[in-house]
């Protein structure tokens, strides 16, 4: 068995640049270049090597989380010289039975298990993402630099200024924010744009802290959130700002949630779903859904579209993001690393060794996996209209990125 593992490396390191060293249980090693190495691997045990073998990357994670494989050195570029080499890729027959497996206990085809999967992720609170997300509004979906961004901070303002342009949203519009997370977007929205928003979250301690900040802001009756399901559509609104919600719909339940978005949407009004996406359909990775994501699964690009024009939104433009999740995902990453101690802290029980372990791979695998060039998962924003866009829709992008449609003047007419 380690025979094999060590042919396995061996394939790995002979097909990325990475330089690649690893320490074998019976001490001895392999290393990929003839130079000072990237990163350092050290399998612990014979149980690691049955684990990589029968479950192939996932049982090499979760041998990492466990202790039996150690990593020293960049734990990006170690993950970065198994997606070039491709060790990512096709499940093994055990990790697809456990993926089923968990789609079977799982699924968030109930309200309640889908209420029940959110809080696994979301329920720890505003006290542990704070010491890893922007400082600004605890934004937990993909930021945008391209205009220019130079901090975490201007870029999660920038998306939100770029989504909020997409719906030409204005004083006095009425607006849902599907999947609110801590209000960030629903702040924005009424202090640049004098928009009244509406939060939809199924996430109980989301909304408490939601609620708090806005009885803080004294916001009443300009902003508010509601504690239900996506698919729970309370009443209709002239615009839809959809950010990081689809992710969370569940593999057979994608129409379901595509249809709710809709249904917030009175004629004519514009939305932005913003979402991670396969190209292709595909799987969604196993040891995302069982440490990570309960429940969760990616759509490709094209089901979605499927979806949005089965459901009578016209798409009026598509962008991907995929690039600038990188470089959020790198910010979140070095931001969890350096703060690790605080949020030990916390609770130390909870937030212990294997705790730091898996959220460490989470986040700068991720960061990898959207750099990749051979990455198939990717962020993309979709423009719908409820029905055919009217004539009051600017007919090329250059609005984004020109004046025609300030902050201030938006924000003025609601003085």
């Amino acid at each position: 068995m380690n025979s094999q593992l060590k042919k396995k490396m061996a394939d790995i390191g002979a097909k990325t640049n990475v330089c690649l060293r690893v320490v074998f249980a019976d001490g001895s090693s392999y290393q990929s270049r003839d130079r000072a190495p990237d990163v350092t691997i050290f399998v612990r045990n014979g149980r690691a090597a049955w684990r990589v073998l029968l479950f192939g990357h996932v049982g090499f994670l979760e041998a990492y989380f466990n202790g039996d494989i150690d990593i020293e050195g960049s734990i990006a570029l170690a993950f970065r010289a198994g997606m070039d080499a491709g060790f990512d890729g096709r499940p093994t027959f055990f990790v697809a039975l456990r993926n089923w497996w968990h789609e079977l206990r799982l699924s968030n085809r109930s309200i309640a298990q889908a209420k029940a999967n959110a809080r696994f992720h979301y329920g720890p609170g505003q006290e542990f993402y704070r010491e890893w997300l922007d400082g600004v509004g605890m934004a937990y979906t993909c930021s945008w630099f391209d205009d220019g961004a130079k901090t975490l901070e201007e870029a999660q303002r920038a998306k939100m200024d770029h989504v909020c342009r997409k719906v030409l949203l204005k004083a006095g519009e009425t607006f849902a924010d599907i999947g609110s997370g801590w209000g960030n977007l629903l702040f924005y929205a009424w202090e640049k744009y004098g928009a009244l928003g509406t939060g939809i979250n199924t996430t109980t301690e989301q909304v408490r802290e939601t609620r708090e900040e806005i009885k803080r802001r004294g916001l009443e009756g300009k902003v508010e959130v509601l504690e239900r399901d996506f698919r729970d559509v309370p009443r209709q609104f002239d615009k839809l700002l959809s950010i990081g919600t689809l992710e969370h719909a569940g593999r057979d339940q994608l129409g379901q949630v595509i249809r709710a978005h809709a249904d917030y949407l009175k004629p004519g009004g514009l939305g932005v779903i913003h979402f991670i996406g396969h190209v292709g359909v595909r799987d969604t990775e196993f040891w995302i859904r069982k440490y990570i994501f309960p429940g969760g699964w990616i759509p490709s690009l094209a089901e979605a579209i499927d979806w949005c024009e089965r459901s009578g939104l016209e798409v009026v433009d598509i962008e991907n993001l995929r690039r600038n999740y990188a470089l959020t995902l790198d910010d979140w990453a070095l931001r969890f690393d350096r703060n690790w101690d605080k949020i030990h802290r916390l609770d130390p029980e909870r937030f212990d060794e294997k705790f730091r372990r898996i959220w460490r791979t989470y986040l700068w695998s991720c960061a990898e996996m959207f750099r990749s060039p051979n990455g198939k998962t990717h962020l993309f924003q979709i423009v719908v209209s409820k029905g055919n866009i009217g004539d009051n829709y600017p007919m090329s992008r250059a609005f984004l990125y020109t004046s025609e449609q300030p902050r201030e003047q938006a924000r003025a007419a609601a003085r």
